[in-house]
């Protein structure tokens, strides 16, 4: 089962949970670029490398009956959403025992009847979701939920996105949108998808309020998403957060990423979230190098183990798989009984 630390943790034990996150999904995204380098997984690998503080803050900042429509870049925020790390590595490498059972491609993973959804697109289309999400759980009395979607910078240009965020506004749902802006949608630059100063400006137009944050400060984003999440669920309608940060790896696995200029890799834009989280504990007084190597130690023995356990299982049964959606089943399922 999905399970939250939101709720029950001081500040401190959240700062520390959110920077394990950080470091576990870190470490979980590089053994699975290795295993797609030595032919092990099919299809893409997208890293959430310099993304981290903005996602582990969303999944951190939310309760065990939230909905949380992560994006490809999300292992931070899915892990701190309650996602057993199991459940990434069969996913990515095809087990027949992972939650979509070896049929889906990698990112496309969830579990729904937890408020946890997979993936359709990154372009706008999970936000209509998460508002029917919300919509249904209204009309059934259901209060204090808030749903929170992610985006990147490319998805605002999107009818998508305009459709589902005037119809949240207009609703006054209790929706979080979250907007990474890593300057490139793939490999266009934010040049080309939009002419206002700052994606935060248009919240204005929709009627919604708007958070800008530091997308490589850890502190900023657990405190700025923090607040737009107590706010939506508050009763003060869609909260839109944009985070300002780079992407510090290609689109994939497979986008050497050359579109990058280095003045972007060396601005402040540019530094590693994970780094900068690490020196904000030490500054702080929260852990020191050698706790930092003992949480190391225990990720990378959890995901080697983790690897090692779906590596025996096995891979769908074309010839006995049933070919019908989970949804569908469990429907058959509950009429046959």
């Amino acid at each position: 089962m999905l399970h939250t630390v939101s709720g029950s943790r001081t500040v401190v034990e959240t700062q520390l949970a959110a920077y394990r996150y950080m470091l576990r999904a870190r470490l979980l995204d590089e053994k699975f670029a290795a295993l797609y380098r030595a032919g092990k997984i099919h299809g893409g690998v997208f890293l959430g490398r310099g993304q981290e503080a903005l996602s582990a803050a969303i999944g951190i900042s939310l309760k065990k009956s939230d909905v949380f429509a992560p994006l490809i870049r999300d292992a931070a925020g899915r892990l701190a959403f309650g996602e057993p790390i199991i459940d990434a590595v069969r996913t990515y490498l095809g087990s027949a025992l992972g939650p979509m059972r070896g049929r889906d491609g990698n990112v496309h993973r969830g579990r729904p009847q937890e408020g946890y959804l997979p993936m359709i697109s990154h372009l706008g289309a999970m936000v209509s979701v998460v508002n029917g999400i919300l919509f249904a759980r209204r009309m059934k009395g259901i209060t204090g939920i808030v749903g929170a979607a992610c985006l990147g910078e490319g998805a605002t240009s999107t009818g998508a996105f305009h459709e589902s965020l005037n119809q949240a506004a207009v609703e006054k749902l209790p929706l979080v949108l979250i907007v990474a802006n890593n300057q490139f949608a793939y490999s266009t630059p934010t040049s080309s998808q939009f002419a206002c100063a700052d994606l935060a400006n248009k919240a204005t137009g929709y009627g919604v309020e708007a958070h800008a944050l530091d997308g490589t400060d850890f502190s900023d984003c657990l405190e700025t998403v923090g607040s737009a999440v107590a706010r939506a669920r508050a009763g003060h309608g869609p909260q839109l957060v944009v985070a300002s940060l780079l992407r510090l790896c290609g689109h994939g696995e497979h986008d050497d990423a050359g579109y990058i200029l280095p003045e972007q890799k060396n601005s402040p834009m540019g530094r590693d979230c994970l780094k900068v989280a690490e020196d904000w504990l030490q500054k702080n007084k929260l852990a020191d190098p050698a706790q930092f190597a003992v949480w190391r130690s225990e990720a990378i023995r959890e995901i080697e183990e983790a690897v090692a356990q779906a590596q025996r299982e096995p891979a769908p049964d074309p010839y006995e798989e049933k070919w019908s959606a989970l949804s569908s089943e469990h429907l058959n399922e509950l009429r046959e009984s």
